[in-house]
């Protein structure tokens, strides 16, 4: 490179120094977004493109409660070795520069992530204002990650009131689980139990709690089960494009299968 006259140099670095403040004042902070989203609701779920074997049945793995930098990490490896996608629920206080990497790693493997609240508190006890600062500053700190917000939220406990649907402008996702987050329970029970109850559609629910080896185990059981059946894995906005769903955040229902149409799903 020839070498640059003080002027020209001058000119680089105001250049520079614009191109850095333009980036951080495009950027909102978390307190930003919440004071606008007390205003504004959250925007609708973004439009997903996927290819879908319409001759198949599809299903949407799930786990609650990361992300972590060990079962998180052993859930990513499993998905990997078995080549499918998940969707992670994540807690936004979980977050630091060792989670980040993890939640990183998902994404980049096709997966997607949502929301779970910021500290997995009883939502449905809280004012309007605490619960947009709860999902908002999540959907932020997913946001610096990927580059995209949230589009799912499941409420911790699965505790919902009607002021969370009022207030929060997302769809809002349940699934079959098998309780899990309980140490009660072999891995085979636990795949046993998933099994039991999938069905065409449907949206499983798990967890991947940091020390929650079994059901890192018991995905040895149910993927390759599922895959036997002729099971697409697609990530729950995957899951609704390929049923042609049209998903509103007034609909009042707590998604377990794409196609429900009441508010819970019916008991198995």
């Amino acid at each position: 490179m020839d070498n640059l006259t003080i002027d020209e140099l001058t000119s680089l670095e105001e250049k520079a120094e614009q191109k850095a403040k333009k980036a951080s004042t495009e950027k909102p902070t978390a307190d930003e977004l919440t004071t606008k989203a007390l205003a504004k609701p959250i925007t609708k779920v973004a439009s997903v493109k996927c290819k879908i074997n319409k001759d198949k049945p599809i299903i949407a793995l799930t786990f609650d409660d990361g992300p972590n930098t060990t079962t998180t990490v052993e859930v990513l490896d499993k998905l990997k070795k078995y080549n499918v996608v998940a969707s992670f629920f994540v807690v936004g206080a979980n977050f630091n520069d060792s989670t980040g990497k993890v939640v990183c790693r998902a994404y980049d493997m096709g997966c997607e992530i949502n929301n779970h609240s910021l500290t997995h508190s009883n939502m449905s006890e809280m004012s309007a204002e605490e619960m947009l600062a709860e999902v908002i500053q999540t959907s932020n700190k997913v946001y610096e990650i990927t580059g995209e917000q949230t589009r799912f939220f499941r409420p911790p406990y699965i505790a919902v009131s009607t002021l969370m649907l009022d207030t929060i402008d997302m769809p809002f996702i349940c699934g079959y689980g098998t309780n899990d987050w309980d140490d009660n329970g072999t891995a085979k029970e636990r795949a046993e139990r998933i099994l039991d109850q999938v069905k065409d559609g449907a949206i499983i629910l798990l967890h991947d709690l940091q020390g929650n080896y079994k059901t890192v185990e018991a995905l040895d059981i149910i993927i390759p089960e599922l895959q036997s059946m002729g099971y697409q894995f697609v990530t729950v906005s995957e899951l609704f494009v390929a049923k042609n769903i049209t998903l509103s955040s007034n609909s009042n229902i707590i998604y377990s299968y794409a196609e429900q149409t009441t508010m819970y799903k019916e008991e198995m």
